[in-house]
């Protein structure tokens, strides 16, 4: 037995409560260890101190006089209930507060042209514009940020245009939908659906 596994068993010893083969133990190890003893005898002290105090009365009343002094307690609201039994709803809302934050905020923030699309090898950037010329055709969908966009050719997809203007021409074709987004609530409502998209893509 060492030190570590002596020390739990010194109360039970002196309480009375050991087992025989673990009193016996823990006597051997006493003997050999004069750290233990030492303790042995400050807990014995200890244990004599409490048993000769003088018995403590209480004064009657002395409960209800420390409970009506305490500051009462505050009454939890409606909304710290509801929260407290709805946990999870708890968390969705916190959850969309904060990506609607950070969301207005990276509509605020984002002035970087970003041009977005499966076939982008028919597209022409200059300066702020982004151009699809005429008898030029881009196959799949084209997503333009923060810039203008000319179509003269052809897009087989949609067109999403964020916080930019569209100009088509009369040779321009467009298959799918074309989509402007120049408000924040919409850009957000557009982000969390390209989040969503992305969640269910990689599961």
């Amino acid at each position: 037995m060492d030190c570590t596994e002596a020390l739990p068993l010194l109360h039970e010893y002196l309480d009375g409560g050991l087992q025989r083969r673990d009193a016996i133990e823990l006597k051997e190890h006493l003997l050999a260890c004069p750290g233990c003893r030492k303790r042995l005898q400050q807990f014995e002290k200890l244990e004599a101190l409490v048993a000769a105090w003088p018995p403590v009365e209480v004064p009657e009343g002395l409960t209800e006089r420390i409970m009506q002094a305490l500051p009462p307690v505050e009454r939890k609201n409606g909304f710290t209930r509801w929260i407290r039994k709805h946990p999870a709803a708890s968390v969705a809302a916190v959850f969309c507060l904060v990506m609607l934050s950070s969301f207005v905020s990276s509509w605020d923030q984002d002035q970087e042209l970003l041009v977005k699309g499966t076939d982008l090898q028919s597209v022409v950037i200059k300066g702020n514009t982004v151009y699809v010329p005429a008898g030029t055709t881009v196959a799949g969908d084209l997503t333009v940020e923060n810039g203008n966009t000319q179509v003269d050719g052809e897009i087989k997809g949609s067109l999403t245009v964020i916080d930019g203007s569209v100009n088509m021409a009369s040779t321009a074709h467009i298959s799918g939908q074309v989509m402007k987004i120049d408000e924040a609530f919409s850009w957000m409502w557009y982000k969390m659906n390209q989040w969503f998209e992305q969640i269910s893509g990689n599961k």
